[in-house]
């Protein structure tokens, strides 16, 4: 399990699978009129906010397969990992369900939790995904497939816009609509115009890092623009510089210069100025009042914004020292969404939700309700997005895209370990912001050679047929997806 689970909690998931299993057990209801079986299979999520996605689908796929009922269960997310493991221990898994988090899905595999769908998913289903859509060691193994990509790669980050603040200020064009920055110079423009038009009264910028992490969000956003594909806000091995295969926040310029350029606007005095003890939810609040002009945050942000009827802003991505940014957001190619069980006894049925869920009009209809965006290009597309703020997302799509993953090239680096490295680039931003670190140069060096030290030595650890090597990509071009060569 991935988390303890209080006996209360295990004895209520307990009761709720033997419901379950006694609905899967009924292999069919009679409709109202009676004149025809229908066969029930049981489908589980954690799907909160996105429940009305899901229904309609339940809807429409009910009403295209009149002799199939889908019978939903929505699990709490925290404990969702947990009741899915009690469930297949219970012998009352559902028929079909959104893959959990943890085990690893190789794990799930070898142990017997899910079926290989390849008896449906032929190549000619295959071949209405993307390229690099089916890929050994993330939803293909020995050959089987078992699951697909539901979304495409997603900018992860995006600079917003406070209109009123912008409009007070002065930063308009001549139609009347928002001047949005594009380069770092028009983001330094735009913060000077608030400072000295509010006099003082608003703060260009503002962020919450009570959690010490989204300073790093700032150095991500702005460094790609620049150039530098390292991820400086992404975790594990996916956060260095995969055209080097190592860590580069000491040798790479990019990072000094943004952290420089944010040092500059912070002793400017354009930094909301509890930015550092305040909370991310509380920065999003005190955006929303326009105490702050500016912001650094994601798409998850929309839905509270929503809630709250504030829907006064914009938001652009990747702004990039000369307008067009030279490198882009990466994720890895192959995907997971949802399976069938291997113990569900309506495979047939199953199937039938699965490849509903996968299919580009289910897609389409995730895009234009403001869900995320679909593995289909096609879907993503801003006209069919009546909310402006997330057609604005949705029309960025283009900068995120599939990047090199070295488990791929060799799935023995699966078995890596990498240490947690201590401070880390949210501890040494930290020192700089609040003025503990005078070195800045020195302490981005240090930081590097320690994590490609640990890297080095957790490599050491995997043993024969792992290299340092299996992290280089030298013909990355960093502004165009990478095609995955296994082996190369």
């Amino acid at each position: 399990m991935s988390s303890p689970i209080s006996r209360r909690t295990l004895l209520r998931g307990a009761a709720a699978l033997a419901g379950a299993g006694a609905l899967a057990g009924c292999s069919s209801d009679n409709n109202a009129e009676g004149s025809k079986a229908k066969t029930t299979i049981t489908y589980w999520d954690w799907y909160a906010s996105q429940a009305g996605w899901v229904d309609n689908e339940i809807k429409l796929f009910q009403e295209a397969h009149p002799g199939v009922v889908v019978k939903k269960t929505t699990q709490v997310s925290d404990k969702y990992a947990d009741l899915v493991s009690l469930a297949y221990r219970s012998n009352n898994a559902p028929d079909i369900l959104m893959i959990p988090k943890s085990p690893q899905l190789s794990q799930q595999v070898s142990q017997d939790w899910l079926l290989p769908v390849d008896k449906w998913a032929t190549t000619s289903w295959q071949s209405r995904f993307p390229e690099n859509s089916f890929v050994e060691g993330v939803d293909v193994f020995d050959s089987k497939v078992y699951t697909a990509p539901f979304a495409a790669p997603a900018p992860s980050l995006q600079l917003y816009i406070h209109h009123g603040v912008f409009k007070d200020a002065g930063l308009t064009n001549a139609d009347g609509s928002v001047k949005l920055p594009k380069t770092w110079d028009d983001v330094s423009s735009a913060a000077d115009a608030i400072a000295s038009k509010s006099g003082g009264k608003v703060a260009p910028f503002g962020f919450g890092n009570s959690t010490n992490t989204t300073l790093a969000w700032w150095l991500d956003l702005f460094v790609r623009g620049a150039g530098s594909p390292g991820g400086a806000a992404v975790g594990g091995i996916d956060g260095m510089d995969y055209r080097v295969g190592q860590w580069t926040f000491g040798t790479d310029r990019n990072y000094l210069d943004v952290i420089n350029l944010l040092l500059e606007w912070k002793n400017k005095n354009w930094f909301y100025p509890n930015s550092m003890s305040i909370s991310d939810e509380q920065a999003r609040a005190f955006f929303e009042r326009g105490r702050f002009g500016m912001t650094v945050g994601g798409v998850w942000n929309q839905p509270e914004w929503t809630q709250h009827k504030f829907t006064d802003y914009s938001l652009v991505t990747l702004p990039a020292p000369g307008g067009e940014p030279k490198a882009l957001f990466y994720g890895p190619p192959g995907g997971k969404f949802v399976a069938v069980s291997s113990k569900t006894p309506h495979a047939d049925e199953a199937w039938a939700w699965f490849d509903w869920l996968y299919s580009p009009e289910a897609g389409k209809r995730w895009v234009e309700q403001g869900q995320g965006l679909s593995v289909y290009a096609k879907n993503n597309d801003p006209k069919g997005v009546t909310f402006a703020p997330f057609a604005q997302y949705v029309a960025m799509s283009a900068t995120a895209v599939v990047g090199p993953q070295p488990t791929i090239r060799n799935p023995q680096l699966t078995k890596l370990e990498l240490p947690a490295v201590k401070p880390d680039i949210n501890d040494v931003l930290a020192g700089v912001y609040t003025g503990q670190i005078k070195d800045v140069q020195g302490a981005l060096t240090s930081l590097t050679d320690k994590l490609n030290q640990a890297l080095g030595d957790a490599v050491k650890k995997v043993g024969t047929g792992a290299s340092l090597k299996d992290f280089a990509f030298l013909d990355w071009e960093l502004t165009k997806p990478y095609t995955t060569k296994p082996g190369a």
